[in-house]
């Protein structure tokens, strides 16, 4: 019980204490949108929640329920929100231009960036063909001291009479 009290203490403090509270458009503190019309777009447009009609000469609450304001209302060209420069029309093909604009340099960075990767797993650089250069001269170096290891090996069974035979090298060593 004493919960629910407490609860029910709280919650309407809550209210007065959140920011921004006291600033929506049913509040008696900020005067209502239509209070503008006839007025100038400037001070109509001071409410970020207010839509200005050039062609009526009219404030009015912007449609939040659907994202562009329709027709009926006020046309695409007549209507002002946020500045008054710039009417709601040119503002959406501004966004939509932008939007574009970022989309399009996107993709070239990813077209760029795999086509910079696949090229250089493609063709090796210069780095890669000098270690690859470097690794054969090693391979040949390796194999010319092989060789001249193998001859002289060669002289030496050769010189102690241990070469055996190139036609019959399994043949049964004999003692003389």
């Amino acid at each position: 019980m004493d919960a629910m009290r407490l609860c029910a203490l709280w919650l309407p403090g809550l209210t007065l204490i959140r920011p921004g509270a006291g600033t929506g458009p049913g509040d008696p503190a900020v005067p209502a949108c239509s209070n503008f019309s006839f007025k100038s777009c400037e001070e109509c447009l001071k409410n970020v929640s207010c839509l200005w009609c050039n062609a009526k000469n009219t404030c009015m609450d912007y449609p939040v329920r659907s994202i562009l304001p329709s027709s009926s209302l006020c046309p695409l060209y007549d209507a002002r929100w946020g500045v008054c420069w710039m009417n709601f029309e040119a503002f959406i093909i501004a966004i939509a231009v932008i939007a574009g604009l970022i989309l399009l340099s996107i993709a070239v960075c990813c077209c760029y960036c795999c086509y910079c990767r696949s090229r250089s797993r493609g063709i090796p650089d210069e780095e890669e063909e000098s270690l690859a250069r470097d690794r054969e001269e090693r391979r040949m170096q390796s194999f010319q001291r092989k060789h001249e290891r193998k001859m002289k090996q060669d002289e030496i069974r050769k010189k102690y009479g241990l070469l055996q035979d190139s036609d019959h090298p399994y043949s049964r060593f004999e003692n003389e």
